[in-house]
């Protein structure tokens, strides 16, 4: 009846049923993989949305790119980071996983395939199936850090259109390298590949130090950058991202006019959110001030409760919400973190979910209350040490 696009098996996880049961008890679970800041405490002005109300959002003026205002001022936040762009160079889409649906249709045809990191989000499966492409990975491997295997990349099969890149990398908090960026730019150059950077934690560096950014807006091929709202000023509800078009003049253009049609075909972001954009931006720097503040607290004091927990480790965290935690391998990732919840209440991912390449890895988000974090990091700890 459905395409193949939708995955035949559409049932809950054993995780995701162990926790709707708990919930359906009324127990309470100490939640490590809440990553949605405005259930995390972060503190947000009462005003911020007030913009929102503006009476010029009663006009409805479509822009297949967004209105040019909201680029101008997209374009000029980019400036923090000391990058130029031109308002031009910017798309607005409702989301980055509509964003790479664009991208999608414009890059690949039915069957076609785009390069993914592993390990990642696994939500790459689901955007590449719904538009008829297929997610062939590369792998990033640890060595103190975690770097691009180019010669993974290099296998990449006929029929390969672009190659995806988040940096600060979700779950690892990777941020791209200067080498790891020179060598995947010369193999797009090569191979007529276009590069994609999901930058959506760019402004969250944590263990590094003048960590690359806006890579679209310095290559030298046929590249995007892709960010929004929802990370950059913590306000996931309001929908509101955006991709920067970079590259050489010629193919950088080509693209924005064929973006121009997809985008005009739907026309899906909302035009308040877009008048405020300019304020939002603006004030959103408090939030992220804020969430930035929580994250480097929540790695510390764990950084801090791994030291009791030798067989543990807490491996480098760039940038980015999350840290990856290397734990003792005495039995499945699925059973340690089913057992970890019905024992101690706390919840974590396993690195299976993000493809890791081997067992065992638990993955916290670095957003709960410190409370929370550190008493349920304690738990966790203590139960896999155990």
């Amino acid at each position: 009846m459905f395409s193949r696009r939708i995955p035949p098996q559409l049932e809950p996880n054993a995780l995701s049923r162990a926790v709707a049961a708990l919930r359906t008890r009324g127990a309470a679970i100490a939640d490590l993989t809440d990553s949605n800041p405005t259930r995390a405490g972060i503190p947000y002005a009462d005003d911020l949305l007030a913009p929102l109300a503006d009476a010029a959002a009663l006009r409805y003026e479509p822009h297949p790119f967004g209105l040019p205002a909201a680029r101008a001022a997209v374009a000029a936040d980019h400036a923090r980071r000391g990058a130029l762009v031109d308002p031009a160079h910017v798309v607005l889409t409702a989301s980055t996983s509509e964003a790479y649906g664009w991208l999608f249709k414009l890059l690949c045809d039915a069957g076609d395939s785009v390069l993914v990191p592993r390990p990642s989000y696994p939500l790459f499966e689901h955007l590449t199936a719904l538009e008829g492409v297929r997610a062939r990975p590369y792998d990033l491997v640890w060595d103190g850090r975690w770097t691009v295997d180019v010669a993974s990349m290099m296998a990449a099969p006929a029929g390969t259109r672009a190659v995806l890149v988040v940096s600060p990398n979700n779950p690892t908090g990777s941020y791209l390298s200067a080498e790891d960026l020179a060598a995947t730019v010369e193999l797009c150059r090569e191979r007529g590949w276009a590069l994609v950077v999901d930058e959506v934690f760019a402004d969250y560096p944590l263990e590094t130090r003048d960590p690359l950014t806006d890579i679209a807006a310095r290559a030298d091929v046929l590249a995007f950058s892709l960010a929004g709202l929802s990370k950059t000023a913590g306000l996931p509800q309001l929908k509101l991202a955006w991709m920067v078009v970079g590259g050489p003049a010629g193919a950088r253009d080509r693209a924005l006019a064929a973006l121009e049609l997809i985008a005009d075909s739907y026309l899906s972001v909302a035009t308040p959110v877009q008048v405020a954009a300019a304020h939002l931006l603006r004030a959103g720097g408090a939030v992220r001030g804020a969430i930035q503040q929580r994250i480097r607290h929540n790695l510390d004091a764990l950084r801090a409760a791994a030291r009791g927990f030798p067989a543990c480790e807490v491996l480098r965290t760039e940038g980015g919400w999350s840290a990856v935690v290397r734990v003792p391998a005495t039995r499945r990732e699925e059973q340690l973190v089913l057992d970890l919840l019905a024992r101690e209440a706390v919840l974590a991912h396993p690195g299976y979910f993000f493809d890791f390449p081997r067992e065992a890895y638990l993955v916290v988000s670095l957003l709960p209350p410190p409370a929370l974090f550190a008493d349920a990091c304690a738990r966790l700890l203590r139960f896999v040490s155990g």
